[in-house]
């Protein structure tokens, strides 16, 4: 009771009213549960009696960066997992999207997705495989904007990469062009020693002295060059590995097939929770409808 006169207790009559509804939901439970039924079995008619759409894929390679030497993972553009999402739908990526293929950047936003393709066990932000996913009312449109988000996401995370790349593609053209050198070094310092070798207007002292320099001339060449080979294969085997495993590429280009609108997966889920929701209200009201008409029969 509460302590002042002609004040309601609220608190047990909310208990009150709580424990009357759920037990209206208990003994009524059929029709909450008819309903969720009812409701998934016409979202999916819904979602097939919906209109078709093309809907284009395209699965793309992130890519896996090291560090210039090859010695370890790094954390990049490419390893964060929201990346291929926040690209695709960004204002400017959507843009050149529409550009591209013809259609207005209205078509676009909200019909663009990524997913991350993960084997069982692995972590989102562990692979490096995405699938951009575009939905529009022609084949070759559609295309044309995955294409285009495809180009753009590639373009943007590879920037680390493919700067690695010029700099072993300079570094194995340096290296190659002294080794040239040191093959003419070690050739004309051979021809001299074949020459003072030959020529009888020297003597033995002279010939002695001119091998003994060309020897040494050919001996520091080709030390030197046994380094610029090792640096030289060293940068290949870099560049191999930053053009087939660091480098962003696109694994599969878009193809379009027809779809329907609405997922019917989503409009199942939608569907059952209209279904589960209006037929908990039935169950609700049940008995208070009943006990009206019993009433009005009676009167």
């Amino acid at each position: 009771m509460s302590d002042r006169p002609g004040v309601p207790e609220l608190d047990g009559e909310q208990e009150v009213d709580l424990r009357s509804a759920w037990r209206r939901l208990v003994d009524h439970w059929w029709l909450p549960v008819g309903g969720l039924i009812l409701g998934a079995v016409l979202g999916v008619l819904v979602s097939l009696s919906g209109g078709k759409v093309w809907e284009a894929r395209t699965l793309v390679y992130l890519g896996q960066p090291f560090t210039p030497g090859g010695g370890g993972q790094i954390q990049s553009l490419q390893t964060n997992p929201r990346t291929v999402g926040e690209i695709i739908r960004s204002q400017a990526a959507l843009e050149q999207a529409a550009k591209d293929s013809g259609l207005r950047i209205g078509q676009l936003r909200g019909n663009v997705t990524s997913q991350a393709i993960t084997s069982p066990g692995t972590a989102r932000n562990l692979s490096p495989l995405v699938e951009i996913v575009v939905q529009a009312p022609q084949a070759v449109k559609a295309e044309r904007a995955a294409a285009s988000l495809t180009d753009t996401v590639v373009t943007d995370v590879s920037v680390y990469v493919e700067r690695k790349i010029e700099l072993l593609d300079d570094q194995i053209t340096n290296a190659e062009q002294q080794l040239a050198q040191i093959d003419r070094r070690i050739a004309a310092a051979t021809e001299q020693q074949r020459i003072a070798l030959a020529d009888p207007g020297l003597s033995l002292s002279e010939k002695l002295l001119v091998s003994t320099n060309s020897n040494a001339t050919i001996n520091n060449a080709e030390q030197r060059r046994s380094t610029v080979f090792a640096n030289l294969n060293s940068a290949q085997q870099l560049l191999s590995l930053a053009q087939t495993v660091e480098r962003s590429q696109v694994i599969e280009g878009a193809a379009a097939k027809r779809t329907s609108a609405t997922s019917r997966r989503t409009a199942a889920v939608v569907g059952a929770l209209v279904g589960l929701l209006l037929g908990a209200v039935a169950a609700w009201l049940w008995e208070p409808l009943a006990a009206r008409r019993k009433g009005a029969a009676d009167a």
